[in-house]
């Protein structure tokens, strides 16, 4: 297979699927072929070439490759949107930071730092949207549960690796962090999110 059409053919794939593929995900199509992983990324090195300078990128994640829109035109996407989706609530986004940056980090010790308790809609709702995982348990009596974040997290925020976090100095308030890291508005429906708020 020459590397156009096997360049093509990774494209549609990565279109076709919600989920980033990983080089090894990708091999798999071509079973019958003799293509190697070296190939594969050779192709994918061409594809994020071939998109430069288009207002698509070949974006690089932690499970994978995925295709996406890039940051400079998403203003004006969203003015294609009818009704403009609810925001995450203040208090799941600095539980969320708590987490992704003390992890692991039991409900505790985020209570602790919050000075308020901490919802069980919230810790779900992360959990659901595969954002937050229970690493252990800690070793104190209760084995509270050590929490920490997830590959899904880095994909869905689009961060490679948690060293693609914005520093703890860089950031003052809540409000710069949602805005480093770019959270989506449509993390939740609009009945999940009048629950999750209704805990700040």
């Amino acid at each position: 297979m020459e590397i156009k059409e096997l360049k093509h053919t990774i494209e549609a794939a990565l279109l076709a699927f919600d989920e980033p593929l990983s080089a090894k995900d990708l091999l798999q199509m071509f079973a019958d072929q003799e293509i190697t992983v070296t190939d594969i990324n050779q192709a994918l090195n061409a594809l994020e070439a071939d998109y430069a300078e288009r207002s698509i990128e070949l974006k690089r994640l932690a499970r994978g490759y995925r295709l996406q829109t890039k940051s400079s035109v998403q203003h004006w996407l969203q003015n294609l949107q009818q009704q403009k989706p609810k925001k995450l609530s203040r208090a799941l986004l600095e539980t969320l930071a708590l987490i992704a940056y003390r992890q692991p980090i039991t409900r505790g010790e985020i209570e602790d730092i919050r000075g308020v308790a901490v919802s069980s809609k919230i810790i779900h709702f992360m959990m659901d949207q595969d954002w937050i995982r229970v690493l252990g348990y800690r070793d104190v009596p209760g084995k509270p549960a050590m929490l920490g974040t997830t590959k899904g997290f880095l994909d869905h925020f689009n961060l490679t690796s948690l060293q693609d976090l914005p520093s703890l100095a860089e950031i003052k308030d809540i409000e710069t962090l949602e805005q480093e890291l770019d959270f989506p508005d449509q993390a939740a429906s609009e009945n999940t999110q009048q629950e999750l708020k209704d805990e700040s």
